[in-house]
């Protein structure tokens, strides 16, 4: 299945990169001159996980704007490429390469969804480019190309299936929006159940921008589960939740566990319908550190109160460090030289002190199970006492 899942989207990626680009090579913003060190973000403005990804970009464009005036890179100015892949892999595929190719980018931080990914892998390494990936994701077999700063499997699920099987219950119900990660996912919760002794009792998949859940509450109703393991992108997580709660289901009896849950879904349900549900990610806005109440108020100062800040916005503000801390080591800007440039960087960033792991490609980060409280703010009920180790192939 996994195989099969990622053919379908490198064809559907090869397909798009076989049209005109013509169109493309005219979009984007480009802000830079010859001087400038030049990257890409590539982040949904528009499509079914827009309001997922909103932070991203303003956090990208936060980082951006705070290394120029700290004296940019060796005294360059960092500049960016904005692209808008639409929520959509094959429209992402193209506007990489539209970045790479002709934008001659020096990296590119972006993308949300794990298909948009593997469609742009094969892109970034047929041009020996960098991709600089900010979003937990399923794992699996890295590339060389990509650089992983969000949290994989080992980093959340090892500790949050155990955890609900423990203190809420074993029975669980897995739903998702129909994708590489939702199937993969879904597959590790099923594997670590069946090693503690729980049971998976109903699974569901529906596409992206789907809306109406009426005939899955009915199914889950009747499997009657402990946990609903759900993850569905954008939009499709707001509708869920809503509608949970309109056929009267219980967060105290039947809570959702949702790696996809974070402050921007809370805000868009409300307090009454989010509390009880949980999370498991390595970032939450709640967090009673300097360095996360010194970046929420920057964050703020600059978008508004009202702006959200959810963990793939605090990772690709991180990310955006990354990488400059890395260009500041090294003259040449090839992916190789990059990525080499980062072993040995530690960050202080807003979730704590993350660290580059030169084995992996990934980083290691500090392991969160979150709870929504009556308030509709995060609170953490669990925290890995070291930062954990990253291994996507587990």
């Amino acid at each position: 299945m996994k195989l099969d899942l990622r053919k379908k989207l490198m064809k559907t990626a090869a397909a798009a990169l076989s049209l005109t680009m013509a169109a493309s090579l005219i979009s984007g913003c480009d802000k830079s001159d010859n001087s400038d060190i030049k990257i890409g973000l590539l982040f949904s403005k528009t499509g079914a996980t827009a309001i997922t990804e909103e932070c991203m970009i303003n956090a990208a464009e936060m980082a951006v704007d705070e290394i120029n005036e700290a004296g940019g890179i060796n005294g360059k100015k960092l500049t960016y490429v904005f692209e808008d892949y639409a929520t959509d892999a094959a429209t992402a595929a193209e506007k990489i390469k539209k970045l790479i190719m002709q934008d001659e980018v020096t990296a590119v931080v972006g993308c949300y969804t794990s298909a948009s990914r593997i469609a742009c892998e094969p892109v970034v390494e047929e041009n020996n480019s960098l991709l600089i990936y900010p979003t937990f994701y399923e794992g699996e077999k890295p590339s060389e190309n990509v650089v992983y700063t969000g949290a994989v499997p080992n980093q959340q699920g090892d500790i949050f299936i155990p955890w609900l099987a423990e203190n809420v219950g074993k029975k669980f119900f897995l739903l998702g929006t129909d994708t590489v990660y939702a199937q993969l996912i879904n597959s590790q919760c099923r594997d670590a159940l069946a090693n503690i002794g729980g049971e998976v009792v109903g699974e569901e998949y529906v596409p992206n921008g789907h809306n109406d859940f009426s005939t899955i509450i009915t199914k889950i109703k009747d499997a009657d589960p402990d946990v609903l393991f759900v993850n569905l992108n954008g939009d499709s997580g707001v509708a869920f939740f809503k509608q949970y709660k309109q056929y009267g289901l219980d967060a105290n009896t039947m809570p959702v566990a949702s790696y996809l849950l974070d402050e921007s879904t809370v805000a868009a349900l409300g307090a009454e319908t989010a509390a009880g549900h949980y999370t498991s990610i390595n970032y939450v806005s709640t967090l009673d550190t300097e360095a996360n109440k010194s970046f929420l108020e920057r964050y703020h100062e600059k978008f508004g109160d009202d702006a959200e800040m959810t963990v793939v916005g605090e990772e690709t503000y991180a990310s955006v460090m990354l990488l400059a801390q890395a260009l500041k080591k090294t003259d040449d800007y090839s992916a190789e030289s990059i990525i080499k440039a980062m072993d040995g960087i530690s960050l202080d960033a807003p979730e704590g002190t993350i660290t580059f792991d030169a084995e992996t490609n990934h980083m290691y980060l500090r392991g969160r199970i979150a709870k929504v409280n009556s308030e509709g703010k995060f609170e953490v009920v669990y925290e890995s006492p070291e930062l954990i180790k990253p291994n996507p192939e587990a």
